[in-house]
């Protein structure tokens, strides 16, 4: 099947539409599963979701330069991406065409990914309505804590695994 993180990231996406935890989910997977890879698949969703999270907030700049980085790393896992379930052409028409929307500084509206397995679906929807979210509801509203939400995030651990990298990078040296 699926890895529960993947299942997580999908079932944030589309119900409370929580971008900033489908990052902070898949973010997780990926260091614990295929760390030093950056071209990863799960990197190329990470941004994706990042990218819908500074649309959301207006920072065009910020969603441009993330959703034209996950675009460019889906495109070469097209394969991956299939396996996790999605279309992959439809994935990249609406991609490009939220690109597009957010360079001319369109209004944000709520994405939802072609998830082309039924059984992947109904399993999303099912931890969807366990959880208490809508599925595939539109997200604009005015909810503050999830559009702002990294104005709210313990950045310790960040910091620390920052200076964790820095450190051994200067080992290194």
């Amino acid at each position: 099947m699926y890895p529960d993180k993947y299942i997580e990231f999908l079932v944030h996406f589309h119900g409370d539409r929580d971008y900033f935890e489908c990052h902070e989910i898949l973010e997780e997977y990926w260091k614990n599963t295929d760390p030093n890879n950056k071209k990863s698949a799960w990197v190329g969703l990470i941004l994706m979701a990042v990218s819908f999270y500074h649309h959301r907030r207006e920072n065009f700049n910020g969603a441009e330069r993330t959703l034209r980085k996950g675009i460019g790393i889906l495109d070469c896992r097209a394969g991956e991406i299939q396996a996790l379930g999605l279309d992959t052409d439809q994935l990249k028409k609406d991609l490009k065409d939220r690109l597009v929307l957010i360079q001319k500084g369109g209004k944000y509206s709520s994405v939802n990914l072609p998830i082309i397995d039924p059984l992947l679906k109904e399993k999303c929807i099912q931890d969807c309505a366990s959880r208490g979210f809508p599925w595939c509801s539109d997200s604009n509203f005015p909810d503050k804590d999830i559009v702002h939400r990294h104005k709210r995030r313990d950045r310790t651990m960040v910091i620390k695994e920052r200076l964790d990298a820095l450190n051994q990078k200067k080992r290194q040296e």
